[in-house]
C-alpha cells in the first residue's frame, strides 16, 4: 500500500483533492439560526401550516428545527469497520478500514489489505498524524498545511459529520424548499453551494456542494439505514467527486463507497494505538 493511495484514500473519504475554497469551523458564518422557507407551486403544507407559493412574500421561520426536524446522531466513541471501494481515472482498489471515535476529540482510522495493516491515521483538532507501515514513512499536518499539500480544504468538525452522516453546517442561514420527498436545506459559504437533502426518515439523504468559480462537485448520499441504539445509521455512503483537471482542464470523476459492516456506539471510552517508529519521529 503506496503513500500516495493512503492518502488518495483518506482525503477523498471526506473531501475531494480538487476543493479549494475553504470551508472549516474558522470561517466567519451568520450565528443566527432564522431561515426562510420557500416552496414550489401548488402551496405545500409543511407542520399544518401553508407556506404561500413563489410570487407572494417569502415567509420567514425563526427556528428551523421548528419546521425541518433533523434526525442527528448523539454519542461519546464510535467504533466501526467498513469496506472502501474507491475508483478514479487511473486507479481502482477495496480495502478494509477500522474507525474510532471520540465524538469532538479524535478519529482513528486503520486501513489495512488482506488482513494486513499498511496506515493508520489520527485526526485530533489542530493536528492530522499518518503512519504508512509499509513504506516506513510518518507525516503530521496541520489542517493548513494538509489543506494546501492535496489541493482541498477540511476541519476536524466536517470529517466527523461525514463519517457519521450529520449535517456538516448547521449554523448557516438556511433556505428551506420542499422538493419532492425532501426538504432541502440550501446554504451557501465561501462562494460553494450547499445543498442539504433531508429524506420523510428526518436524516440527511444527499448533500451536495458545489463550487462557484469552478463548478466543481461533491456529492455524498447516505443509504441503508437501520436502527442503531435509537438513531437511524447509514450503513452506506456514496461519494461522487466531479472536477476539472489543473493540468488539461477535462472533467474527471473520483468515486468512493463506504459499506459499514458493523457500527457501535458507545459510552466506555477507546483506546487509539498510534505507535511511529522513534527513528521516523526524529526526522
Amino acid at each position: 500500500m503506496n503513500k500516495s493511495f493512503v492518502f488518495l484514500l483518506v482525503s477523498t473519504l471526506f473531501f475531494a483533492s480538487c476543493k479549494r475554497q475553504q470551508i472549516n469551523k474558522s470561517a466567519s458564518v451568520p450565528s443566527t439560526d432564522s431561515v426562510n422557507v420557500a416552496v414550489i407551486n401548488p402551496p405545500v403544507v409543511v407542520d399544518s401550516t401553508i407556506v404561500t407559493p413563489p410570487n407572494n412574500p417569502v415567509k420567514v421561520i425563526e427556528n428551523e428545527e421548528d419546521k425541518v426536524k433533523i434526525d442527528e446522531i448523539d454519542f461519546k466513541y464510535l467504533k466501526a469497520k467498513a469496506k472502501v471501494t474507491y475508483k478514479t481515472p487511473n486507479d481502482g482498489r477495496t480495502v478494509n478500514v477500522d474507525i474510532r471515535m471520540k465524538k469532538d476529540s479524535l478519529i482513528w482510522m486503520n486501513i489495512s489489505q488482506f488482513g494486513i495493516t499498511g496506515a493508520t491515521a489520527l485526526f485530533n483538532k489542530d493536528v492530522v498524524k499518518f503512519y504508512n507501515k509499509i513504506a516506513g514513512e510518518y507525516d503530521e499536518y496541520t489542517y493548513s498545511d494538509f489543506s494546501e499539500k492535496f489541493n482541498f480544504n477540511i476541519s476536524y468538525d466536517i470529517l466527523q459529520s461525514l463519517i457519521v452522516g450529520n449535517r456538516p453546517f448547521k449554523k448557516n442561514k438556511s433556505r428551506v424548499v420542499r422538493e419532492n420527498e425532501y426538504y432541502l436545506l440550501k446554504q451557501e459559504q465561501d462562494r460553494v453551494l450547499i445543498d442539504n437533502y433531508i429524506g420523510e426518515n428526518k436524516k440527511l439523504k444527499k448533500l451536495l456542494l458545489t463550487q462557484e468559480d469552478t463548478n466543481n462537485k461533491l456529492t455524498l448520499d447516505f443509504d441503508d439505514f437501520t436502527m442503531l441504539n435509537q438513531y437511524l445509521f447509514p450503513n452506506s455512503s456514496l461519494i461522487t467527486v466531479d472536477y476539472k483537471s489543473n493540468e488539461d482542464q477535462k472533467m474527471y470523476q473520483t468515486v468512493v463507497n463506504i459499506k459499514h459492516t458493523k457500527v457501535e456506539l458507545l459510552d466506555t471510552p477507546l483506546a487509539f494505538p498510534f505507535k511511529v517508529p522513534e527513528k521516523l519521529l526524529k526526522k
